[in-house]
C-alpha cells in the first residue's frame, strides 16, 4: 500500500466528524406551549374501509345521536353491567368445545359481558366525560337487590341517576362473542349493543349497534402451503387477539361521539372556579381576620315592629326613652328575644 493510500484511510474517518457533530441528541431542544389545537382527534385510532380490507374486517359500527346531544352531553356517566346473550361456551365456528354447567356459564357469560364494558370504561374515561367507577356502581345494584337484566330494566332511569349521581347511564349488550377457524381464515368477532340514556329527563342520547372482527388470513398456493398456512393461522386464535378485538368495537364506537364544545366549557369553568375557590381559602387561612371580613353579609331584618316605630318616632323628636329592665337605650336589638343570636360583623378575630 503506497503513502497517498495511506493518507486516505486515515483522513476518511475525519470526513464524518461534522456529521457526528449533528447527532439528533445534541441538537437544542424546542421549548414547546401547551394547549394547542389537537389534530386528526376525529380520526385516530378509527378505522377506514382501507383498514378492514388490509386487516380483513368486514364488521362495522352504527352510532345514532340525539339531536340535541351537544347542548345535553353527560358530564357523568355511569356504564351499567354488560349482558351477555350468548351461550357462555367456547365456540369455533358456532360449534361449541366445552361443556360448561350453569355456574359456569354464568361466571363466563359475566366475565365476557365485564370484559367489553371495561373497554367502553377505559376510552370513555379518556374524553371528557367523568365516569363513574364500576365498582361503585356495581356495589349500588347490588345493594338494592338488582341482580339480572331483568331486574336492571326495572328501575327508572331517573332512579339510577340518583343512586348514582350520574347525569347518563349506558346499557349494554354482548352480541357476538365467537371465533372462527376456515384453514386459512381464523380469528374473533366481537358485537356490542349499546345505549346512553339521560338520567335527568329519559331521552336517548346514543344508541349503537355493530362488532368488529380481528381475522388473519393466510395465502397458500399448493398443498404444503396450506398444511403449513392452515396450522399457523390457528395461532389467531389466542387470548390476546380476542382483547384487541373487545379494544377496538370499544374504541370505535367511542371515536365516533363527536366531543361536546359546551360541556368542554362547563368542565374547564368548574374547573377555575374551584381552583380559585382554593387559592382564597389558602389567603384566608394566612389572614384570619381578612376572612371574616371578606365573608361579612348583610343581615336583612324584618319591618320594624309597633315598639320600634315608637322608639325611632321618640328619638326623631329627641325624647330617647330608656328600657329600664336593659338599662340601654331601647335600640331595635333591645326588642328581640334575649336568647338570639346575631352574627358578629367585626374585621377582628373572634376569640
Amino acid at each position: 500500500m503506497g503513502l497517498k493510500s495511506t493518507h486516505y484511510l486515515i483522513l476518511l474517518p475525519l470526513c464524518f466528524l461534522p456529521l457526528l457533530g449533528c447527532s439528533p441528541n445534541q441538537r437544542a431542544v424546542e421549548s414547546r406551549p401547551f394547549y394547542q389545537k389537537e389534530v386528526a382527534t376525529e380520526t385516530h385510532g378509527r378505522k377506514t374501509w382501507f383498514d378492514r380490507v388490509v386487516e380483513v374486517d368486514p364488521g362495522g359500527l352504527d352510532v345514532q345521536l340525539a339531536d340535541d346531544y351537544e347542548e345535553h352531553a353527560p358530564a357523568t356517566i355511569a356504564v351499567l353491567p354488560f349482558t351477555d346473550k350468548g351461550t357462555a361456551q367456547y365456540t369455533i365456528d358456532k360449534i361449541p368445545f366445552t361443556f360448561r354447567n350453569k355456574q359456569e356459564r354464568d361466571q363466563w357469560a359475566w366475565t365476557d359481558a365485564q370484559r367489553l364494558r371495561k373497554a367502553f370504561v377505559a376510552y370513555f374515561s379518556e374524553r371528557e366525560f367523568h365516569v363513574v367507577n364500576p365498582i361503585a356502581v356495581d356495589a349500588v345494584l347490588k345493594e338494592h337487590g338488582i341482580n339480572n337484566d331483568d331486574d336492571l330494566n326495572k328501575v327508572s332511569v331517573l332512579k339510577l341517576g340518583k343512586w348514582l349521581n350520574c347525569d347518563a347511564v349506558m346499557y349494554g349488550t354482548v352480541d357476538h362473542y365467537d371465533a372462527y377457524y376456515f384453514a386459512l381464515v381464523s380469528g374473533y368477532v366481537v358485537g356490542v349493543s349499546s345505549r346512553m340514556v339521560s338520567t335527568h329527563d329519559g331521552e336517548t342520547l346514543m344508541r349503537s349497534t355493530g362488532s368488529r372482527y380481528s381475522l388473519d388470513v393466510m395465502p397458500a398456493v399448493d398443498m404444503q402451503d396450506i398444511l403449513i398456512n392452515s396450522a399457523e393461522s390457528l395461532l389467531q386464535l389466542r387470548d390476546v387477539e380476542l382483547a384487541r378485538a373487545e379494544e377496538e368495537v370499544a374504541r370505535e364506537l367511542v371515536i365516533r361521539i363527536p366531543p361536546s364544545e359546551t360541556l368542554r366549557s362547563e368542565i374547564a369553568s368548574d374547573a377555575v372556579r374551584k381552583a380559585r375557590e382554593a387559592d382564597e381559602e389558602d389567603e384566608a387561612a394566612a389572614h384570619p381576620g381578612l376572612k371574616q371580613f371578606a365573608t361579612m353579609e348583610t343581615r336583612v331584618l324584618p319591618p320594624p315592629s309597633a315598639n320600634e316605630r315608637q322608639f325611632l318616632d321618640a328619638v326623631a323628636i329627641g325624647d330617647q326613652p330608656v328600657d329600664d329592665a336593659r338599662q340601654h337605650p331601647k335600640t331595635a336589638s333591645s326588642w328581640y328575644p334575649a336568647e338570639q343570636r346575631f352574627v358578629s360583623y367585626s374585621s377582628h378575630p373572634q376569640h
